[in-house]
């Protein structure tokens, strides 16, 4: 299980940090749709490249996210528990997650055959093929879900007081 744990969280944290350089990413295409649109003629691919960028941008980040306990929580409670009794409650709530991932994975994959078999494109003017960013979403998907279960891990050893 602590193999587990450390090769997930060794390869979400790579990817990660990778990841969060895709700001500059999504900036540099904006700055060059704005420049495009006051000086030449607009570019067809920039709003959609941004939101590809977007997507990409959180869809692996979010798994570092979780990995670095960065995530939004309700604090009027769990600020005050033991960090047992935290890991209970994460224990708990974590299905939730679990099988929120699961049904989107489903959906994600279903999507991505779909984008394979007919060739999907956008519908705007630039239309660019649906795949690579649906393909993005379901490896983004997995990362989130082996990322969970990696923190089910983690929370399990804690409340066993367990170090992992």
């Amino acid at each position: 299980m602590s193999r587990y744990v450390a090769v997930v969280d060794a390869i979400n944290y790579r990817i990660g940090r990778v990841a969060m350089y895709g700001i500059f990413v999504l900036i540099g295409i904006l700055l060059w749709s704005s420049f495009s649109k006051a000086f030449f003629q607009p570019s067809l691919w920039t709003l959609e490249m941004a939101q590809f960028a977007m997507v990409a941008y959180y869809i692996l980040g979010g798994p570092y996210c979780l990995q670095r306990g960065s995530d939004v929580r309700m604090d009027l409670f769990y600020s005050t528990w033991t960090d047992r009794q935290r890991a209970w409650v994460d224990a708990f709530t974590i299905f939730f997650l679990l099988f929120y991932l699961g049904v989107l994975l489903y959906g994600a994959i279903d999507s991505t055959v779909y984008a394979f078999d007919y060739d999907e494109r956008s519908y705007s003017a630039w239309r660019p093929y649906m795949w690579p960013i649906k393909v993005l979403i379901c490896i983004g998907v997995v990362l989130m879900l082996l990322q969970a279960i990696s923190e089910l891990i983690k929370d399990i050893a804690r409340v066993k007081g367990v170090n992992v």
